[in-house]
């Protein structure tokens, strides 16, 4: 059965950036992708808010499918997480000065969590558009991962039926301007239309070869 409302998340500036890609290619995103209503909202970069926004939007929108998207710079296309893990390990502080170091997400949680989401056929809708695009199986252990474990454990325990998932895209290239040479980046344009065809598979159920499997990052 196709899916009928998305709800796609991306953070706001962090770490010293003034832009944030992953918000800024949920912008362009259109309002129905594959016939599915497409609902965007900007999360703070914050560990405690970031969950706590993600559950108020479940909640409001009751959405077949919450995407969650973030910023991963050094990276050079989209990326599609595999698992989540129940460790908050913050290198820097987020954008409200939280530094967890060695903590569990959630104390009744799991140690992980894998996506919902059809990972490989993401990666395969992005890729027949001759785009590129890989599954990683690790979404750090800072608000990326965070909320991306957030939305599974909530999908499990309170928005049963709910399907949850986490894309991570490169700088776009302003943001490179500044950074060593060779630093990776891709046009915001080209951004947003990987998400997008990675949406289409989600929304309409699609399965991938395991031969995805061996496109990691």
């Amino acid at each position: 059965m196709m899916l009928s409302k998305i709800l796609i998340t991306g953070f706001d500036p962090f770490g010293g950036e003034s832009v944030n890609p992953a918000y800024e290619a949920v912008k362009l995103l259109p309002d129905t992708i594959a016939g599915a209503r497409i609902v965007k909202l900007e999360v703070p970069t914050v560990f405690t808010r970031s969950a706590e926004v993600l559950e108020q939007a479940i909640a409001a929108e009751r959405p077949d499918a919450v995407i969650c998207i973030g910023q991963a710079g050094g990276r050079s296309c989209v990326t599609v997480e595999q698992v989540a893990v129940n460790l908050a390990e913050a290198r820097i502080p987020d954008n409200d000065g939280e530094q967890p170091l060695g903590q569990p997400l959630r104390a009744d949680g799991p140690a992980a969590y894998f996506a919902t989401v059809p990972v490989k056929a993401m990666v395969a809708g992005i890729r027949a558009h001759h785009l590129p695009a890989f599954v990683s199986y690790t979404a750090g252990t800072f608000v990326c991962n965070s909320i991306m474990y957030h939305a599974l454990y909530l999908c499990e325990r309170r928005f049963t039926g709910t399907i949850a998932g986490f894309m991570h895209v490169p700088y776009e290239p302003g943001q490179v301007v500044d950074k060593p040479e060779g630093t990776p980046s891709m046009p915001l344009d080209t951004i947003a239309a990987s998400l997008e065809y990675a949406i289409e598979a989600v929304v309409r159920g699609d399965e991938a070869d395991d031969a995805v499997a061996g496109a990691t990052h």
